[in-house]
């Protein structure tokens, strides 16, 4: 056993040095473990949605230590030096944000998503950091210092997470209100997505209404903890992670790429090579809107009325105006990847 805290254990595994297995555990706590219970199936269910939750993270090509499934309970990773951070996305601004900040209404809601960053500190309440806080900590694992642009990285990244998830979450019909995570320096010098991100690690509205809210802070609401409010919880968590499970097998897309030469095949089979690792059906045509206009428009044509979510993708020299032609005759997205 190399850590174990309030939820989970990290072992080493025989004859791996650069990954770990961190297995859930059956407990549930909260402020700061002054409220905590045994709740039989939270270690598999908090185990799942966090796979689920990163299966789909790097399904659409952001970088966790996650590596695979182990068991009901347990799942391998990279293993981390942990930046002692938690880093919070708010969408909107309810909980704690509204003790710190007298005066802002509950449910006020934040065009971009707020990021905050806390100091891992049970003793003292886990202390809100600014940059300039964590910047002359002189924090340093596995060999990276972590200064301002290693700051400017997180917070960006915690950004892209939150909209990520909350699309996903969009198309389930619920709002992800806000959500915490943690960063780690791995063997090899990458800072990435790390600990666990489960039903403790967000606040989940139905709908967008807070009485339907199928996250921890339930538990934190409940005056008294009883059996049939622990029955509630575990309800609440279980459909969460049936919810997650859906985050991978959203609707299909895809990306047509036309490339206005033949010649440009080995670029486009690159962004078609990228595409598939996204997820991302690729369609290449060959097409010159100088010598075939009419071919060009024929093309995007067959695209126009389908169902599939469609990017277009001209690849041509800056001699051709396929990337113009094509986007003044249609209402696709099109990303004109001009060669050189």
């Amino acid at each position: 056993m190399l850590a174990e805290g309030k939820t989970k254990v990290i072992f080493g595994i025989a004859g791996r040095e650069d990954v770990v297995l961190i297995r859930s555990k059956d407990q549930l706590t909260a402020f700061n473990a002054v409220r905590k219970n045994q709740v039989e199936g939270k270690a598999r269910i908090a185990n799942k949605t966090t796979t689920n939750v990163f299966k789909y993270l790097q399904k659409i090509g952001l970088e966790t230590h996650f590596v695979e499934e182990a068991s009901d309970t347990d799942f391998i990773a990279r293993k981390c030096q942990m930046i002692p951070i938690e880093w919070v996305a708010r969408r909107v601004a309810t909980g704690s944000f509204l003790k710190r900040n007298p005066g802002v209404p509950q449910g006020y809601r934040f065009d971009e998503p707020k990021i905050e960053m806390f100091f891992k500190d049970d003793a003292n309440d886990d202390p809100q950091y600014s940059d300039e806080q964590i910047e002359c900590a002189k924090f340093e694992f596995n060999g990276v210092k972590i200064g301002k642009s290693e700051i400017s990285l997180m917070k960006r990244m915690t950004s892209v997470i939150f909209r990520a998830l909350e699309k996903a979450w969009n198309k389930a019909d619920c709002a992800l209100i806000d959500m915490k995570v943690e960063y780690g320096v791995t063997t090899d010098g990458k800072i990435v997505l790390a600990d666990v991100i489960d039903n403790d690690s967000w606040r989940v509205w139905p709908h967008g209404d807070k009485r339907l809210q199928l996250d921890k802070q339930f538990y934190r609401d409940i005056k008294e903890v009883t059996a049939e409010a622990l029955q509630q919880l575990i309800s609440n968590y279980e459909k969460v992670m049936d919810l997650t499970a859906g985050f991978t097998s959203g609707p299909k897309c895809q990306a047509v790429i036309i490339m206005g030469s033949p010649a440009d095949l080995t670029h486009c089979e690159k962004i078609a090579g990228s595409c598939k690792a996204l997820g991302i059906t690729p369609i290449l045509h060959v097409s010159s809107a100088h010598k075939t206009t009419r071919e060009s428009l024929n093309i995007l044509a067959k695209y126009e009325d389908t169902a599939v979510p469609t990017v277009i993708i001209a690849v041509a020299g800056r001699s051709n105006g396929l990337g113009p032609v094509l986007a003044g005759n249609t209402t696709l997205p099109v990303v004109d990847d001009e060669l050189s």
